[in-house]
């Protein structure tokens, strides 16, 4: 068993190419087999060394690592397709000679007129072949001319290209509704349907699990292996991830880079958990490690329709991995901002405080600054609420501190009976007064991190604002 992904590295990479590379880095382990990378670099004006980087940067983010390809090696490199136009050439010339492709002058403009009057008579656009019927000296005439043909691959006609899609199932095109399509570009650059075929054979693939909008080049795919006598992989089209309205996932939705994602805080294990359930089901619905995921993955229960991004289901899976964290863990994933305000002594409380009260660390960032700042902030509404609870609700509070220090429980306690209040007009105006908030983590991590000194000033403060 090998699997492949193989990226165009012209922008970042997205949640839905992420979970193809998941898909099949999932499979090759499961099978024991090799998940091999490849760069599909040939169109060199949109292809970028930064997003080369980043996109194997994000992969291993992830967990996802290949056992061939960049970085790796192995026996069928180069593992970048701008490296490989001498292997391509070859195959070219092989179809040439057997008479299985034809040079095209066709310019945009004519393509384009033709797909619009077969547009206007409800025909699906297909070429009209009118360059196939060129003889050898108009051939000849165009090319001293000046004129730089693209290279077509001449479709046998009624034909029928049957194939069994790994998540599909059985698929039947037939051959005069597809017509004669470009394998190589007039500028000489090999076309994404041709050289990704090429190299999925020549490198051993024998497996390739991609978005079902690549599902109408899979019958020209296998003509072209066909026609030079190489093994085909077998193909499996992932349904489309859409938005809310139904439509294909894109920016208009939200940012789902894997590089911006990573930078709001998303951890790697919540976000490969999330993938792996669009579109497959799991019979366990806990946290799972790569290696889980992978024994538990089994391609015949990837869906076939299409599957919805749902940010709740990501967030629960983000709560999970932050509950699983340990002290180290999520103390670098906390960031140094939150580590130049908390102190180090006081680095396991905030973190255990955290664990359960955050998905981020921007969240964290927020309750470093109320509690390691001086002063708090409060809004008409918070001091109106202190004033309501009065001088003696915080008097009394500031002897239970004296009483019994940082002992919150037994200084509620004497708070409720004395001044006989409790539930939200005991905690509220408490909260308030030390943190500026009227919700948050447990006042005994809140209490413990500011210290007696610091609680005592803060009721100090809240004391004098009820009695304004």
């Amino acid at each position: 068993m090998k699997t492949r992904f193989c990226p165009s590295p012209t922008g970042m990479l997205h949640l839905g190419n992420a979970r193809t590379a998941l898909f099949n880095a999932l499979l090759a382990q499961k099978e024991q087999g090799i998940f091999l990378l490849r760069i599909e670099d040939t169109d060199q004006s949109r292809s970028e060394i930064k997003h080369i980087d980043l996109l194997q940067h994000d992969l291993r983010w992830l967990n996802i690592h290949w056992n061939e390809g960049p970085d790796v090696g192995g026996n069928n490199g180069p593992y970048w397709q701008s490296q490989r136009h001498a292997i391509y050439d070859n195959y070219y010339h092989q179809l040439e000679k057997a008479e299985r492709v034809y040079p095209c002058f066709c310019t945009d403009q004519e393509l384009a007129l033709n797909r619009k009057i077969q547009l206007s008579r409800g025909q699906a656009p297909r070429y009209p072949g009118t360059c196939a019927k060129l003889t050898a000296k108009e051939i000849n005439d165009k090319l001293a001319n000046g004129l730089k043909p693209a290279l077509r691959f001449k479709v046998p006609a009624k034909t029928k290209i049957e194939f069994t899609d790994l998540i599909k199932g059985t698929q039947v095109f037939q051959s005069d509704d597809i017509g004669d399509f470009i394998i190589r570009r007039a500028d000489g650059s090999s076309s994404f349907m041709f050289c990704n075929a090429i190299d999925d054979s020549l490198m051993g693939v024998t497996c390739a699990i991609r978005g079902e909008d690549h599902l109408t080049n899979t019958p020209r795919q296998l003509m072209i292996l066909q026609a030079l006598n190489l093994r085909a992989p077998e193909y499996g089209h992932l349904s489309l991830i859409t938005g809310d309205d139904g439509t294909p996932l894109s920016k208009r939705h939200g940012s789902f880079s894997v590089n911006e994602m990573r930078e709001q805080g998303f951890l790697p294990i919540a976000l490969g958990n999330y993938m792996a359930r669009l579109s497959h089901t799991y019979d366990s619905q806990k946290l799972l490690s790569f290696t889980e995921l992978s024994e538990n993955f089994q391609i015949n229960r990837l869906s076939r329709s299409p599957t919805r991004f749902d940010m709740n289901q990501l967030l629960h899976w983000q709560k999970e991995a932050v509950m699983t964290l340990d002290v180290t863990s999520a103390w670098q994933w906390l960031g140094d901002e939150i580590k130049a305000k908390v102190p180090t002594a006081m680095q396991n409380e905030f973190v255990e405080m955290m664990r359960h009260n955050i998905l981020f660390p921007k969240e964290a960032a927020h309750w470093a600054k109320v509690l390691f700042n001086d002063s708090l902030l409060l809004t008409a509404d918070q001091i109106a609420i202190l004033k309501e609870a009065g001088k003696d609700f915080f008097a009394a509070l500031l002897t239970g501190v004296e009483q019994h220090n940082l002992d919150i429980k037994a200084i509620l306690n004497q708070v409720k009976n004395q001044c006989s209040v409790s539930g939200k007009q005991l905690f509220m105006p408490v909260r308030i007064a030390l943190t500026g908030e009227q919700h948050g983590p447990e006042l005994l991590h809140i209490v413990n991190l500011l210290g007696k000194e610091k609680v005592r000033k803060r009721f100090h403060h809240a004391l004098d604002l009820a009695g304004t």
